[in-house]
Parts: C-alpha cells; structure tokens; sequence
C-alpha cells in the first residue's frame, strides 16, 4: 500500500508566507511615506512667507537709493 503523501502546496510553504509579509511591510511603508510627503509639500505650498516678504519689501519707502540702514547712532554703546 502506498501513502498518499502530497506536497504542500508552495502559497502554504514558511519561505512564500515570510516573502509575501516582508513584501507587504514594505510596500506599506512607501505607501505611507508617499503620502507623509505629499502632505508637507501640499502644507508648504500653501504657505506664502516669499510673497509676504515681497509685499513687505516693496511697501517700505527707503530713503538711500533703496537700502534699508541700521539706526545704529540711537543705540547706545558701553565702551
């Protein structure tokens, strides 16, 4: 009498379960990486500090030839 010893099949196998867990945990992992840069460019985007530095700049009327000066002459130094 013979056994009917099958193989298993190779989905069943501990060497495929690890390959497709570690690829999975890999794949999350760029999956949310993606996203956590895509969220911080998107926030930056939207802030406006170059334009606000822009708009400052240009409402400034300079009275030397368009540089701002340091009012050093009021602060008063100990020597």
């Amino acid at each position: 009498a013979l056994s009917a010893q099958t193989e298993a099949p190779f989905y069943e196998e501990w060497w495929f379960l690890l390959v497709m867990a570690l690829s999975s945990l890999i794949l999350i992992l760029l999956v949310v990486f993606a996203l956590v840069l895509h969220g911080q460019s998107k926030k930056y985007k939207n802030c406006s500090v170059g334009k606000t530095i822009s708009n400052v700049e240009e409402s400034v009327t300079l009275d030397n030839g368009g540089f701002t000066a340091l009012e050093l002459n009021s602060r008063h130094l100990n020597i």
